[in-house]
Parts: structure tokens; sequence; C-alpha cells
């Protein structure tokens, strides 16, 4: 499971626009304590984004020293009033104990309110904690179907996952050539984790045809992110095949 950096809200709310908006001006000239001003002004008033951007500020140290515990209360806030990237954050936080002790099923819980608010990020990983049983009945049905929601949104890691189920055929029934279009789909977004398990494919022939170049081109790429898994079959691949180390 990993998290995807979330910036900052960039709608300002109707009933709150001034002093959010105003906000939003001064963090886009760089001028950090005039924001977080302004947002603690519109943040007092119940502004949820306000709530939310004043928690990343904190989270990230970005204009503030770095407090996880002030991050953690204001997306507390922000998340009681149904802002889904606070519930998914505070989520994040709870899964790895950040400002908070750690605590799985409080994670699924804030990601079920933020999956079903169409949120991507927090539908993988929703999907990841049913996959594994992390504060959740393992449920290999379940992690697909949220995977699923997640990959209509174009959202790598789902895809790499998803495409990991249809390989392993956990949770659906086995398909390569499905696990290929998904690796895929993933690896050129970048996900490392895809473009290793795409190259493995390549390199075997398994639902597409085996093509050593290609797992090559796969594996270097997720190399060059410093993956381990790519970097020892690169070592493999380049052992017994000195083309593909030119």
């Amino acid at each position: 499971m990993k998290k995807i950096a979330i910036g900052l809200l960039l709608m300002a709310s109707v009933a709150f626009g001034g002093d959010f908006e105003d906000g939003l001006k001064a963090y886009d000239a760089s001028k950090y304590k005039q924001a977080l001003t302004l947002w603690q002004k519109a943040a007092k008033q119940g502004n949820a984004s306000a709530q939310y951007n004043l928690g990343w500020m904190y989270d990230n140290g970005t204009g503030v020293k770095q407090d996880y515990k002030k991050a953690v209360a204001l997306y507390q806030q922000a998340a009681k009033q149904g802002d889904a990237m606070a519930q998914f954050n505070l989520g994040w936080m709870y899964v790895n104990g950040t400002g908070v002790k750690q605590d799985y099923k409080k994670a699924v819980a804030l990601y079920q309110q933020a999956a079903e608010q169409g949120h991507a990020s927090a539908q993988s990983n929703l999907g990841w904690m049913y996959n594994n049983g992390t504060g959740v009945k393992k449920n290999y049905k379940k992690a697909v179907a949220l995977y699923q929601q997640a990959v209509k949104q174009g959202y790598a890691s789902a895809q790499s996952n998803l495409g990991w189920m249809y390989n392993n055929g956990t949770g659906v029934k086995k398909n390569y050539k499905k696990a290929v279009a998904l690796y895929q789909e993933a690896a050129e977004q970048g996900n490392a984790r895809a473009q290793v398990n795409l190259g493995t494919m390549y390199y075997n022939g398994t639902g597409v045809k085996k093509n050593k170049i290609k797992a090559y081109q796969w594996w270097r790429k997720a190399a060059k992110q410093g993956d381990d898994t790519a970097a020892g079959n690169l070592d493999i691949l380049c052992s017994n095949s000195a083309w593909a180390c030119k």
C-alpha cells in the first residue's frame, strides 16, 4: 500500500470564500505565513477545506514546523465534515502510527468513508487492506471490487494490484492477458512494481509473446527507480545475454 502525495485543496468553499481564497493566493505566492493566518481564520469558522490545507501544511512541514499531532487534529476536523482527502490522509496516519497510535480498524473506517466518495487512493488502499486482511477480515472479492473502482479512474497502484490478482487468480479467475493489460497501464504511468511484473511476463512469455528485449526495457525502468527486484532480474538477464547490457 502506498500513500499518494495529496496537495492542497484548490476549490474554495462558497460559504467561506474570502479568507480561504485569499489564503490560496498567498500560498501560490509562497507567502506561507500569510496563508497560514488566513486559513486559520477560515478553519475556526468551520471551513473544512481550510482545515484540510492547514493539516497538510503541518503534515509536510510547509511554511510551518512539521507537527503530526496538529496535522491529525486538523484532518479530524475536516474529516468529520466529510472531506474525502482529509479522511484519506488521516487514514494513512492511522495505518502508520504517525501523530496517532497505530490503528488499522480506524484506518479502514476512514478509507471506507473516502472511498464511498470516489477517492481513488482510498479505494486502492482499502482494497489492499482487504487483500491482506489488515484491520479487516481478508476478502479477495472486496479487494478486487475496490481495485476496479480505482482502476476506472486510471489509478496506477490499483492497476498494478489488480493485475497481480488476475496474474495469480486471487479473487478472480486467472487471466494472464488481463494481467498484462493492467500491468501495462500502470507501468506506463511509472509504477515500478508494475514495470517489474510486466517485464517478468515478457521474459516468461506469460499472457504475451516472449520478448527479452521488452523484459529488459521494463526492468531497467524499474531499476532506475531503485527497485531491487528489477535490479536483480537485470543481473540475471545480463549475465546470460550480453546484448541486454549494451
